[in-house]
């Protein structure tokens, strides 16, 4: 996504991740079904509007009914919110990241035997 568009909310990537790992475009009636949050039906229907809205929801109409699908690329949203992350949060720093998880939940050595094997694979 482009940084001049706006900001996917936590609750509308709920909706995101569930057509990311559909096979096919939904209608609004199966995206409700599908989750799992205790929302009512005209919440699930605002919340697809608004991703259609901020580009990352595409639908068509088939009869009576709107089917929705993503119309963003979810390992590059995710890729770009991580940059986005790790600039806010650490300055920019991959490594003032790492060391923050390794600080907050303690770094096994099968955690540090499986970072050393990620970081050869990029060299």
């Amino acid at each position: 996504m482009d940084k001049s568009e706006k900001r996917i909310s936590d609750t509308e990537l709920e909706i995101l991740n569930l057509l990311w790992h559909s096979d096919e475009a939904l209608s609004s009636t199966e995206v409700f079904e599908r989750l799992d949050t205790g929302w009512k039906y005209p919440t699930v229907t605002t919340l697809l509007g608004r991703l259609v809205e901020k580009g990352a929801v595409r639908y068509e109409k088939r009869g009576k009914a709107y089917y929705y699908s993503p119309a963003i690329d979810e390992a590059a949203y995710k890729a770009s919110e991580t940059a986005r992350f790790i600039s806010r949060m650490h300055g920019g720093s991959v490594r003032s990241m790492i060391a923050a998880l390794c600080d907050s939940r303690g770094l096994t050595e099968q955690d540090a035997e499986a970072l050393r094997r990620i970081f050869d694979l990029t060299d």
